[in-house]
C-alpha cells in the first residue's frame, strides 16, 4: 500500500497548513487550542473567514462555493485545519443541510439559503431527534398537517445541539401518519423564529449548556419550505447522515489534544506507566491515521467505506482516552472546574473534568459505538 503523498498533495497539505497557522485568526485558534468554548461570534467569525478564502464548503457543488476536491484533498483539509486549532465549519450548516438542499432542493431554496448557509449568515439547528426516537429515527412523532398554503407543526425535538443560536431549523416531521413509518416522513425548514417555536436549555452533566429541546406549538410554516419529495424525508435522512460521518475520526484534533497534554505535564511525564499509556495512545493514533487514509483511498462515489465505522469507533475512544488521561494528570486540580481565571491553578487541569465528562457523548452520536461494532461485524468480518 502506498502511503506517501505525492508531491502535489504534499504541496496542497503545506498550503493548508500554511493558511490555517498564519492566515487565521490567532485569538480564536488560542481559545481552541487551550480548551475553551467557543463564543457564537467566534464561530460565526471562523466561518466567514474560511469562506471568504473559499475553504469553508469545499465539498460542495462548485456552483455553490465547492472545489472539486478529490477525497485526500478534502481529509488534508480536515485534519490540518484541527491540528492548527481551527474550528472547523458549522456542522449542521456546512456537512449537514447544506449538502441536502444543494442535493434536494428547489432552485428557489438553493439560492435563498445556500449562500447565507455557507457563510453562516443563518445558524441551523437539526430536529431530528425526540424523547422517543433517538436510534430509531423513523419512530418520530412530531406531525406536519397541511392547511391551505402552510403546513401546521406540533411535536418535540431534543438533543438540539447549539439550538440557542439557532436562526432555522432543519426538521423531520410526520406528513402521513398511515403509511409505513419510514415511508411517511418529510423534511421541512423551519424560521426558529416563528410563534409557536420554544427552545429549553438542557443542562449537561459537565455543567455546560450546549444541547437543548425545541418544542412546536401549531407552528405555521409556509409549504414552499418542503425540501424534496412530500414523504420523501427518509432518503434525504439516510443522505444527511451518511455526510454527518464524514471525518468521524479527529485523528488532527486528538494529536493536538495529546500534545498539548504533554507539553503542560511537566514532571508527570517521570512517571513510566505515564509514559506508557501516551506511547500507547500515540501508536493507536498513528494506526487510526492509516486507516483513515486507507478508506479515503478506497471510498468511491460518494458511498461512506464500510471501515468508516472502524474510524467512527476507534476514534471516539482515543478522544476519551487522551481526555481520562488529562484528568488523571490534574489531578485534584481538575474538579476545580468552577475556578475563576484568576486561579492559580493551570487552565488545562480546570478544564480536564468538563471535558472528559462532555466527551462521553462522542461514543453515541453519528451512530453509537454498538452500532458500528454491528456494522463492522456485518460488512467487514462476515458474521
Amino acid at each position: 500500500m502506498q502511503l506517501e503523498l505525492s508531491a502535489e498533495d504534499a504541496a496542497f497539505r503545506e498550503e493548508m497548513r500554511t493558511f490555517f497557522t498564519t492566515e487565521f485568526p490567532q485569538g480564536i485558534r488560542d481559545a481552541v487550542l487551550e480548551g475553551r468554548h467557543l463564543s457564537r461570534e467566534q464561530i460565526v467569525e471562523s466561518q466567514q473567514v474560511l469562506n471568504r478564502a473559499g475553504l469553508a464548503v469545499p465539498h460542495w457543488p462548485e456552483e455553490w462555493g465547492g472545489r472539486g476536491w478529490s477525497d485526500l484533498q478534502r481529509h488534508l483539509w480536515h485534519e490540518e485545519m484541527q491540528r492548527a486549532g481551527v474550528p472547523t465549519p458549522l456542522a449542521f450548516n456546512a456537512s449537514m443541510i447544506g449538502p441536502v438542499i444543494a442535493q434536494f432542493g428547489s432552485q428557489e431554496q438553493k439560492e435563498r439559503f445556500l449562500p447565507a448557509t455557507a457563510n453562516l449568515d443563518i445558524w441551523w439547528s437539526q430536529g431530528f431527534s425526540e424523547p422517543d426516537a433517538g436510534s430509531d429515527l423513523a419512530s418520530l412523532r412530531t406531525t406536519a398537517v397541511r392547511d391551505g398554503d402552510d403546513w401546521v407543526v406540533n411535536g418535540q425535538k431534543t438533543w438540539t445541539t447549539l439550538g440557542q443560536y439557532g436562526d432555522w431549523i432543519f426538521t423531520l416531521v410526520r406528513t402521513d401518519p398511515e403509511v409505513k413509518k419510514q415511508a411517511g416522513i418529510s423534511m421541512l425548514l423551519i424560521d426558529m423564529t416563528l410563534p409557536g417555536v420554544e427552545v429549553r436549555p438542557i443542562e449537561l452533566i459537565d455543567g455546560g449548556h450546549e444541547v437543548n429541546e425545541v418544542w412546536f406549538t401549531d407552528v405555521r410554516v409556509p409549504g414552499d419550505l418542503l425540501v424534496g419529495d412530500l414523504n420523501g424525508g427518509w432518503t434525504i435522512a439516510k443522505f444527511l447522515l451518511g455526510n454527518e460521518r464524514v471525518g468521524v475520526a479527529p485523528v488532527g484534533a486528538t494529536k493536538r489534544a495529546l500534545a498539548t497534554l504533554k507539553d503542560n505535564a511537566g514532571d508527570r511525564l517521570d512517571d513510566p506507566y505515564v509514559r506508557a499509556r501516551i506511547v500507547e495512545i500515540e501508536n493507536e493514533l498513528l494506526a487510526l491515521e492509516l486507516t483513515a487514509l486507507r478508506v479515503v483511498a478506497h471510498s468511491a462515489g460518494g458511498e461512506p467505506h464500510p471501515a468508516s465505522s472502524v474510524l467512527k469507533l476507534k476514534g471516539t475512544e482515543l478522544q476519551q482516552a487522551v481526555s481520562e488521561l488529562a484528568v488523571d494528570l490534574a489531578g485534584p486540580a481538575s474538579i476545580a472546574s468552577g475556578a475563576d481565571d484568576d486561579s492559580p491553578l493551570a487552565g488545562w487541569a480546570r478544564r480536564s473534568a468538563p471535558t472528559y465528562l462532555n466527551l462521553r457523548k462522542a461514543s453515541i452520536y453519528g451512530g453509537s459505538n454498538e452500532i458500528q461494532r454491528q456494522i463492522i461485524a456485518r460488512t467487514i468480518l462476515g458474521l
